[in-house]
């Protein structure tokens, strides 16, 4: 296979339709059939491979604003996971040639090896428009049932992603260490509620041995471990369903371990501290959100997937059972909580964000994120250890 090829454009017919009943025919793009999902726009201009295979987009259909999608076809390198977790895919202009020197193969062609079904040549741009006035909702593609009103009644049929829990679809099946990069600094736990790839590998660059356990692990098994601190990954689905990691982190937090928090480990974090969570109109998803970290005043250009935001004041520090939080990070564009810090007798003790600092296709402006966790854990480390002894 060259690292450049034309790709064959499909000529089968394929509809999406809404579950307002709202559709749009176009040409199928990847596999053929019928599938399902929550339609949602993301605004990235690249990064599509690591965008489908981000295990937060699970039960997902993503609509591609940026209207040519797949001129650097499909590498072996740059997946967030070991599939593609959207449950479709839309665009605009696929592209006839995939050229790049690590191209494997086509868009299409992954798409259709992992059976994917996407739609291609509709006006993206006014689906996007709807989606955003009327909010992200139910939808269906299908190069099977072209009856638009058909296929909405069966559209209709399917769960919503309010209340959907999907942490245990993608979490790892069982525990595994990822080792430290060079000289070991720091044991992590880290709870893998849909993690993406690139995460681990921020860690360990900074000297962090992480011990990697699923969504379901008890607080007695991260105790077990002992670690110097605690990550909670990111990962899909309705953040009040998850119960049983919220619990674990109220544990977590009792017994004094420092907290680092990505996305879904954000939400699930300001439900530990008493904060409720709620579904946005029609999310936060791109590579060009800005936000504000409140504790320097610095703006950075951060990636984001998200639903579903925390809902905590902006004005105010909140009194917890573990200390005081506050409201660390705000998106410039609605206001939405993008962050949060928990801090102990003046000390910070814990903290998370909703967007995601690794940053798999940029931008690296929060990259910084991960030094704060270490410097955390220095300082946990010197409070415990205060003259330097065992």
């Amino acid at each position: 296979m060259t690292s450049s090829q034309f790709v064959s454009q499909s000529s089968v017919p394929a509809i999406l339709v809404l579950e307002d009943g709202r559709h749009f025919r176009g040409t199928s793009y990847g596999a053929q059939g019928t599938t399902f999902g929550e339609a949602v726009f993301t605004t990235g201009m690249s990064g599509y491979q690591e965008t489908l295979t981000d295990p937060s987009f699970h039960r997902q259909v993503i609509v591609a604003t940026a209207p040519h999608i797949g001129n650097t076809g499909w590498n072996d390198e740059d997946g967030e996971s070991k599939q593609i977790w959207a449950a479709g895919y839309v665009v605009r202009d696929p592209a006839r040639v995939a050229s790049n020197w690590r191209s494997r193969r086509s868009l299409d062609e992954e798409l259709q090896a992992q059976g994917i079904v996407g739609i291609s040549h509709l006006d993206t741009r006014a689906l996007t428009r709807h989606l955003r006035e009327c909010g992200v909702m139910r939808v269906a593609i299908s190069t099977e049932v072209l009856d638009p009103e058909k296929l909405r009644e069966q559209v209709l049929q399917q769960p919503a992603m309010a209340g959907a829990s999907l942490v245990d679809d993608v979490t790892t099946p069982e525990a595994h260490v990822v080792p430290a990069e060079g000289e070991k600094k720091y044991t992590a736990v880290v709870l893998d509620l849909g993690i993406k790839a690139s995460t681990p590998v921020r860690l360990a660059a900074r000297g962090i041995e992480q011990h990697v356990l699923p969504a379901t692990a008890s607080f007695e098994e991260i105790d077990r471990i002992k670690p110097d601190g605690v990550f909670f990954s990111n990962g899909p689905g309705d953040p009040s369903t998850a119960d049983g990691p919220v619990e674990v982190l109220r544990q977590v937090l009792q017994a004094g371990y420092p907290y680092f928090g990505i996305c879904f480990g954000n939400q699930l974090f300001g439900r530990a501290l008493g904060f409720e969570t709620y579904k946005l109109k029609y999310g936060h998803r791109g590579a060009n959100q800005p936000v504000m970290d409140r504790t320097t005043g610095k703006v950075e250009i951060t990636a984001q997937n998200h639903g579903f935001a925390v809902d905590a004041p902006l004005d105010r520090a909140t009194e917890t059972d573990f200390g005081t939080a506050t409201v660390s990070h705000v998106c410039l564009n609605d206001d939405v909580v993008e962050g949060l810090e928990l801090r102990r007798d003046g000390r910070l003790v814990g903290f998370s964000v909703q967007y995601h600092p690794e940053a798999a296709a940029g931008p690296h402006d929060s990259a910084y994120l991960f030094d704060r966790f270490v410097e955390m854990l220095d300082a946990s480390k010197n409070q415990q250890n205060p003259e330097g002894t065992h």
